[in-house]
């Protein structure tokens, strides 16, 4: 992080960036997402559970993908054709050949060294996780964008972070530093409605919104009044069939997967911590 602030006190004197690598996110789940708004509810069972099993779903048959997503296999077969491929046989290659090119020599490695019925290592397994969720998130990443995303940040002339929930910590870390370098950002810590702040946000202001699992309808509000005020916006969340991906300009999406502890952990925070669930999605 220390790096990517210095990078961005270096590009707002005229510094350039270097180019690297593609993003290898592929064309057959940025269909999905493309799609979303126009799916059917079964549709979207089958492009969640595709996208939540990128690792066994390109190798199932139309009826086993039908049975595991709990839809008829004739709506699998059309589903592929809405995503304008040629039938389902063209439609799971392209899944194979996504998921041949996710596979990482890091991620083989992985693969390989499974631990069996050794005892759980809590920490190397939290660890374990935060560096495979990294390692995935690189991957979906188009650095061309992400690039474009800091001139974005460096000459907008207003910044608003959204963040709520489980999400707040890392929109106060970034509020922190991008003010420290701009002095131009501002976390929205409104609770309802649309924040006064953005009622007269203008097309040259930048809002960067967080949102994970569980998402808060009030994020989407917030993020359907910025687009209809036609200011940029970058969405960063964990799914690629997040409501918040259709509004944002650049979406960038970042794996969560937890622990069992950690996930025990959670669990055990929500049942002693009140909640108000019709903010949820």
């Amino acid at each position: 992080m220390k790096e990517f602030f210095q990078r961005l006190w270096t590009a707002r004197g005229g510094g350039a960036f270097q180019k690297e690598g593609e993003s290898v996110l592929a064309d057959v789940y940025e269909q999905m997402i493309s799609k979303q708004n126009q799916m059917s509810k079964s549709q979207l069972k089958i492009a969640n559970y595709l996208i939540d099993h990128q690792e066994t779903a390109p190798f199932l048959t139309a009826s086993k993908l039908a049975k595991n997503a709990e839809v008829g296999e004739a709506t699998v077969v059309r589903f592929a054709f809405f995503l304008e491929y040629k039938g389902y046989p063209d439609f799971q290659r392209h899944m194979q050949e996504a998921l041949q090119r996710k596979w990482t020599s890091a991620e083989v490695f992985a693969s390989t060294t499974e631990h069996g019925d050794e005892p759980v290592d809590t920490l190397r397994e939290v660890l374990a996780d935060d560096i495979n969720n990294l390692s995935t998130t690189l991957q979906q990443i188009d650095v061309k964008e992400f690039e474009a995303v800091i001139e974005d940040i460096i000459q907008a002339k207003r910044i608003y972070i959204i963040a709520y929930r489980s999400a707040m910590s890392v929109g106060l870390f970034l509020e922190f530093y991008l003010d420290l370098v701009l002095q131009n950002t501002e976390m929205i810590r409104s609770a309802d409605g649309v924040p006064e702040h953005l009622i007269d946000i203008q097309k040259d202001d930048l809002v960067i919104a967080f949102g994970f699992n569980r998402y808060t309808k009030r994020t989407v509000e917030v993020l359907k009044y910025v687009k209809q005020k036609h200011a940029k916006t970058v969405v960063i969340t964990d799914h690629m069939l997040s409501p918040l991906v259709p509004y944002g300009i650049v979406n960038y999406l970042q794996l969560q997967k937890s622990t069992p502890l950690l996930t025990h952990f959670r669990h055990l925070k929500a049942s002693s911590v009140p909640y108000n669930s019709s903010n949820e999605i």
